[in-house]
């Protein structure tokens, strides 16, 4: 419980506590763990990221490249697991189910058409990331992996 004081430095300990004690700040930080690893790869693969988190009415776009052919816009969903016995079970692709493509197809629709995008080339990739407890985490890029009518 917080302390007598109330001061907020206690409520938000007391509060932090909780969250761990639920595994909810834990999920956060491997979520943008994984985030930040798949925006660094992409970097040296050449990418430019435009934007990271970026929210809009019906949800969130991981990360918004330019493609090293710097016309190609990227929208790239990001999917990080913890290894546990050596694999991450179920593999962090398994979660791109039908409906969170046709969301992420919507979504890449939606920001192209308010940023200007809608002559230049779009795709949707994802990055899966196996993070284990210990050592790196295996990064797997799949380039145009939504495509529109995909099931």
């Amino acid at each position: 419980m917080p302390g007598r004081d109330g001061s907020p430095r206690r409520v938000r300990e007391f509060l932090r506590g909780l969250m761990n004690r639920r595994g909810i700040d834990a999920r956060m930080d491997l979520g943008g763990a994984g985030e930040r690893l798949a925006a660094g790869r992409l970097r040296k693969k050449g990418y430019r990221v435009l934007a990271r988190n970026l929210r809009i009415a019906g949800g969130e776009l991981d990360l918004v490249t330019l493609a090293p052919d710097r016309t190609t816009i990227v929208f790239v969903e990001v999917k990080t697991r913890r290894v546990v016995d050596g694999r991450a079970s179920p593999p962090p692709e398994a979660s791109i189910t039908a409906k969170k493509r046709a969301n992420l197809l919507a979504l890449a629709q939606r920001v192209s058409s308010r940023h200007g995008w809608s002559d230049r080339p779009l795709r949707i990739d994802v990055v899966a990331i196996d993070w284990p407890a210990r050592g790196k985490p295996a990064v797997r890029h799949y380039e145009n992996a939504v495509t529109p009518g995909a099931r």
